[in-house]
């Protein structure tokens, strides 16, 4: 979950946001500006196309309907994978290390399970809210 907060150095202010990571964080969508106009509406022929699915991967059907997603939270580069398909996992467990801005980033398992799948490879790029991995 993103979080504001505004802080107060030496009289000078900030505002910093951080994002609580080791917890499920629900997925909130951004606040449209006031001034923007809505959006058009689309027409009957048109097909929806799903942001959080690579659009040159197929959507994968080895993942079963109790699996859990967990999606990308910000852009970068995979640096690393520390988990297989089938491997037994904890809850915050590290499961694969994502390079955002120079800064490797530990990415964790929402909670115990078993890796089902795993859609990226290392040195892969992703979007945030790209799928990364699935677990049962």
């Amino acid at each position: 979950m993103l979080r504001k907060f505004k802080i107060s150095i030496d009289g000078k202010e900030y505002l910093v946001e951080m994002e609580e990571i080791g917890g499920v964080t629900p997925q909130v969508p951004a606040p449209m500006p006031a001034a923007a106009t809505p959006p058009p509406t689309p027409t009957p022929t048109a097909q929806p196309v799903s942001e959080s699915t690579p659009k040159d991967k197929p959507k994968s059907t080895a993942a079963s309907a109790g699996s859990h997603t967990l999606s990308a939270p910000m852009p970068g580069t995979i640096l690393k994978l520390l988990v297989n398909p089938g491997e037994s996992v904890t809850a915050n467990q590290p499961v694969m290390i994502l390079e955002a801005m120079k800064m490797e980033n530990e990415i964790v398992a929402p909670k115990d399970g078993t890796v089902a799948e795993i859609f990226v490879q290392v040195g892969a790029i992703v979007n945030a809210s790209d799928p990364l991995i699935a677990f049962n």
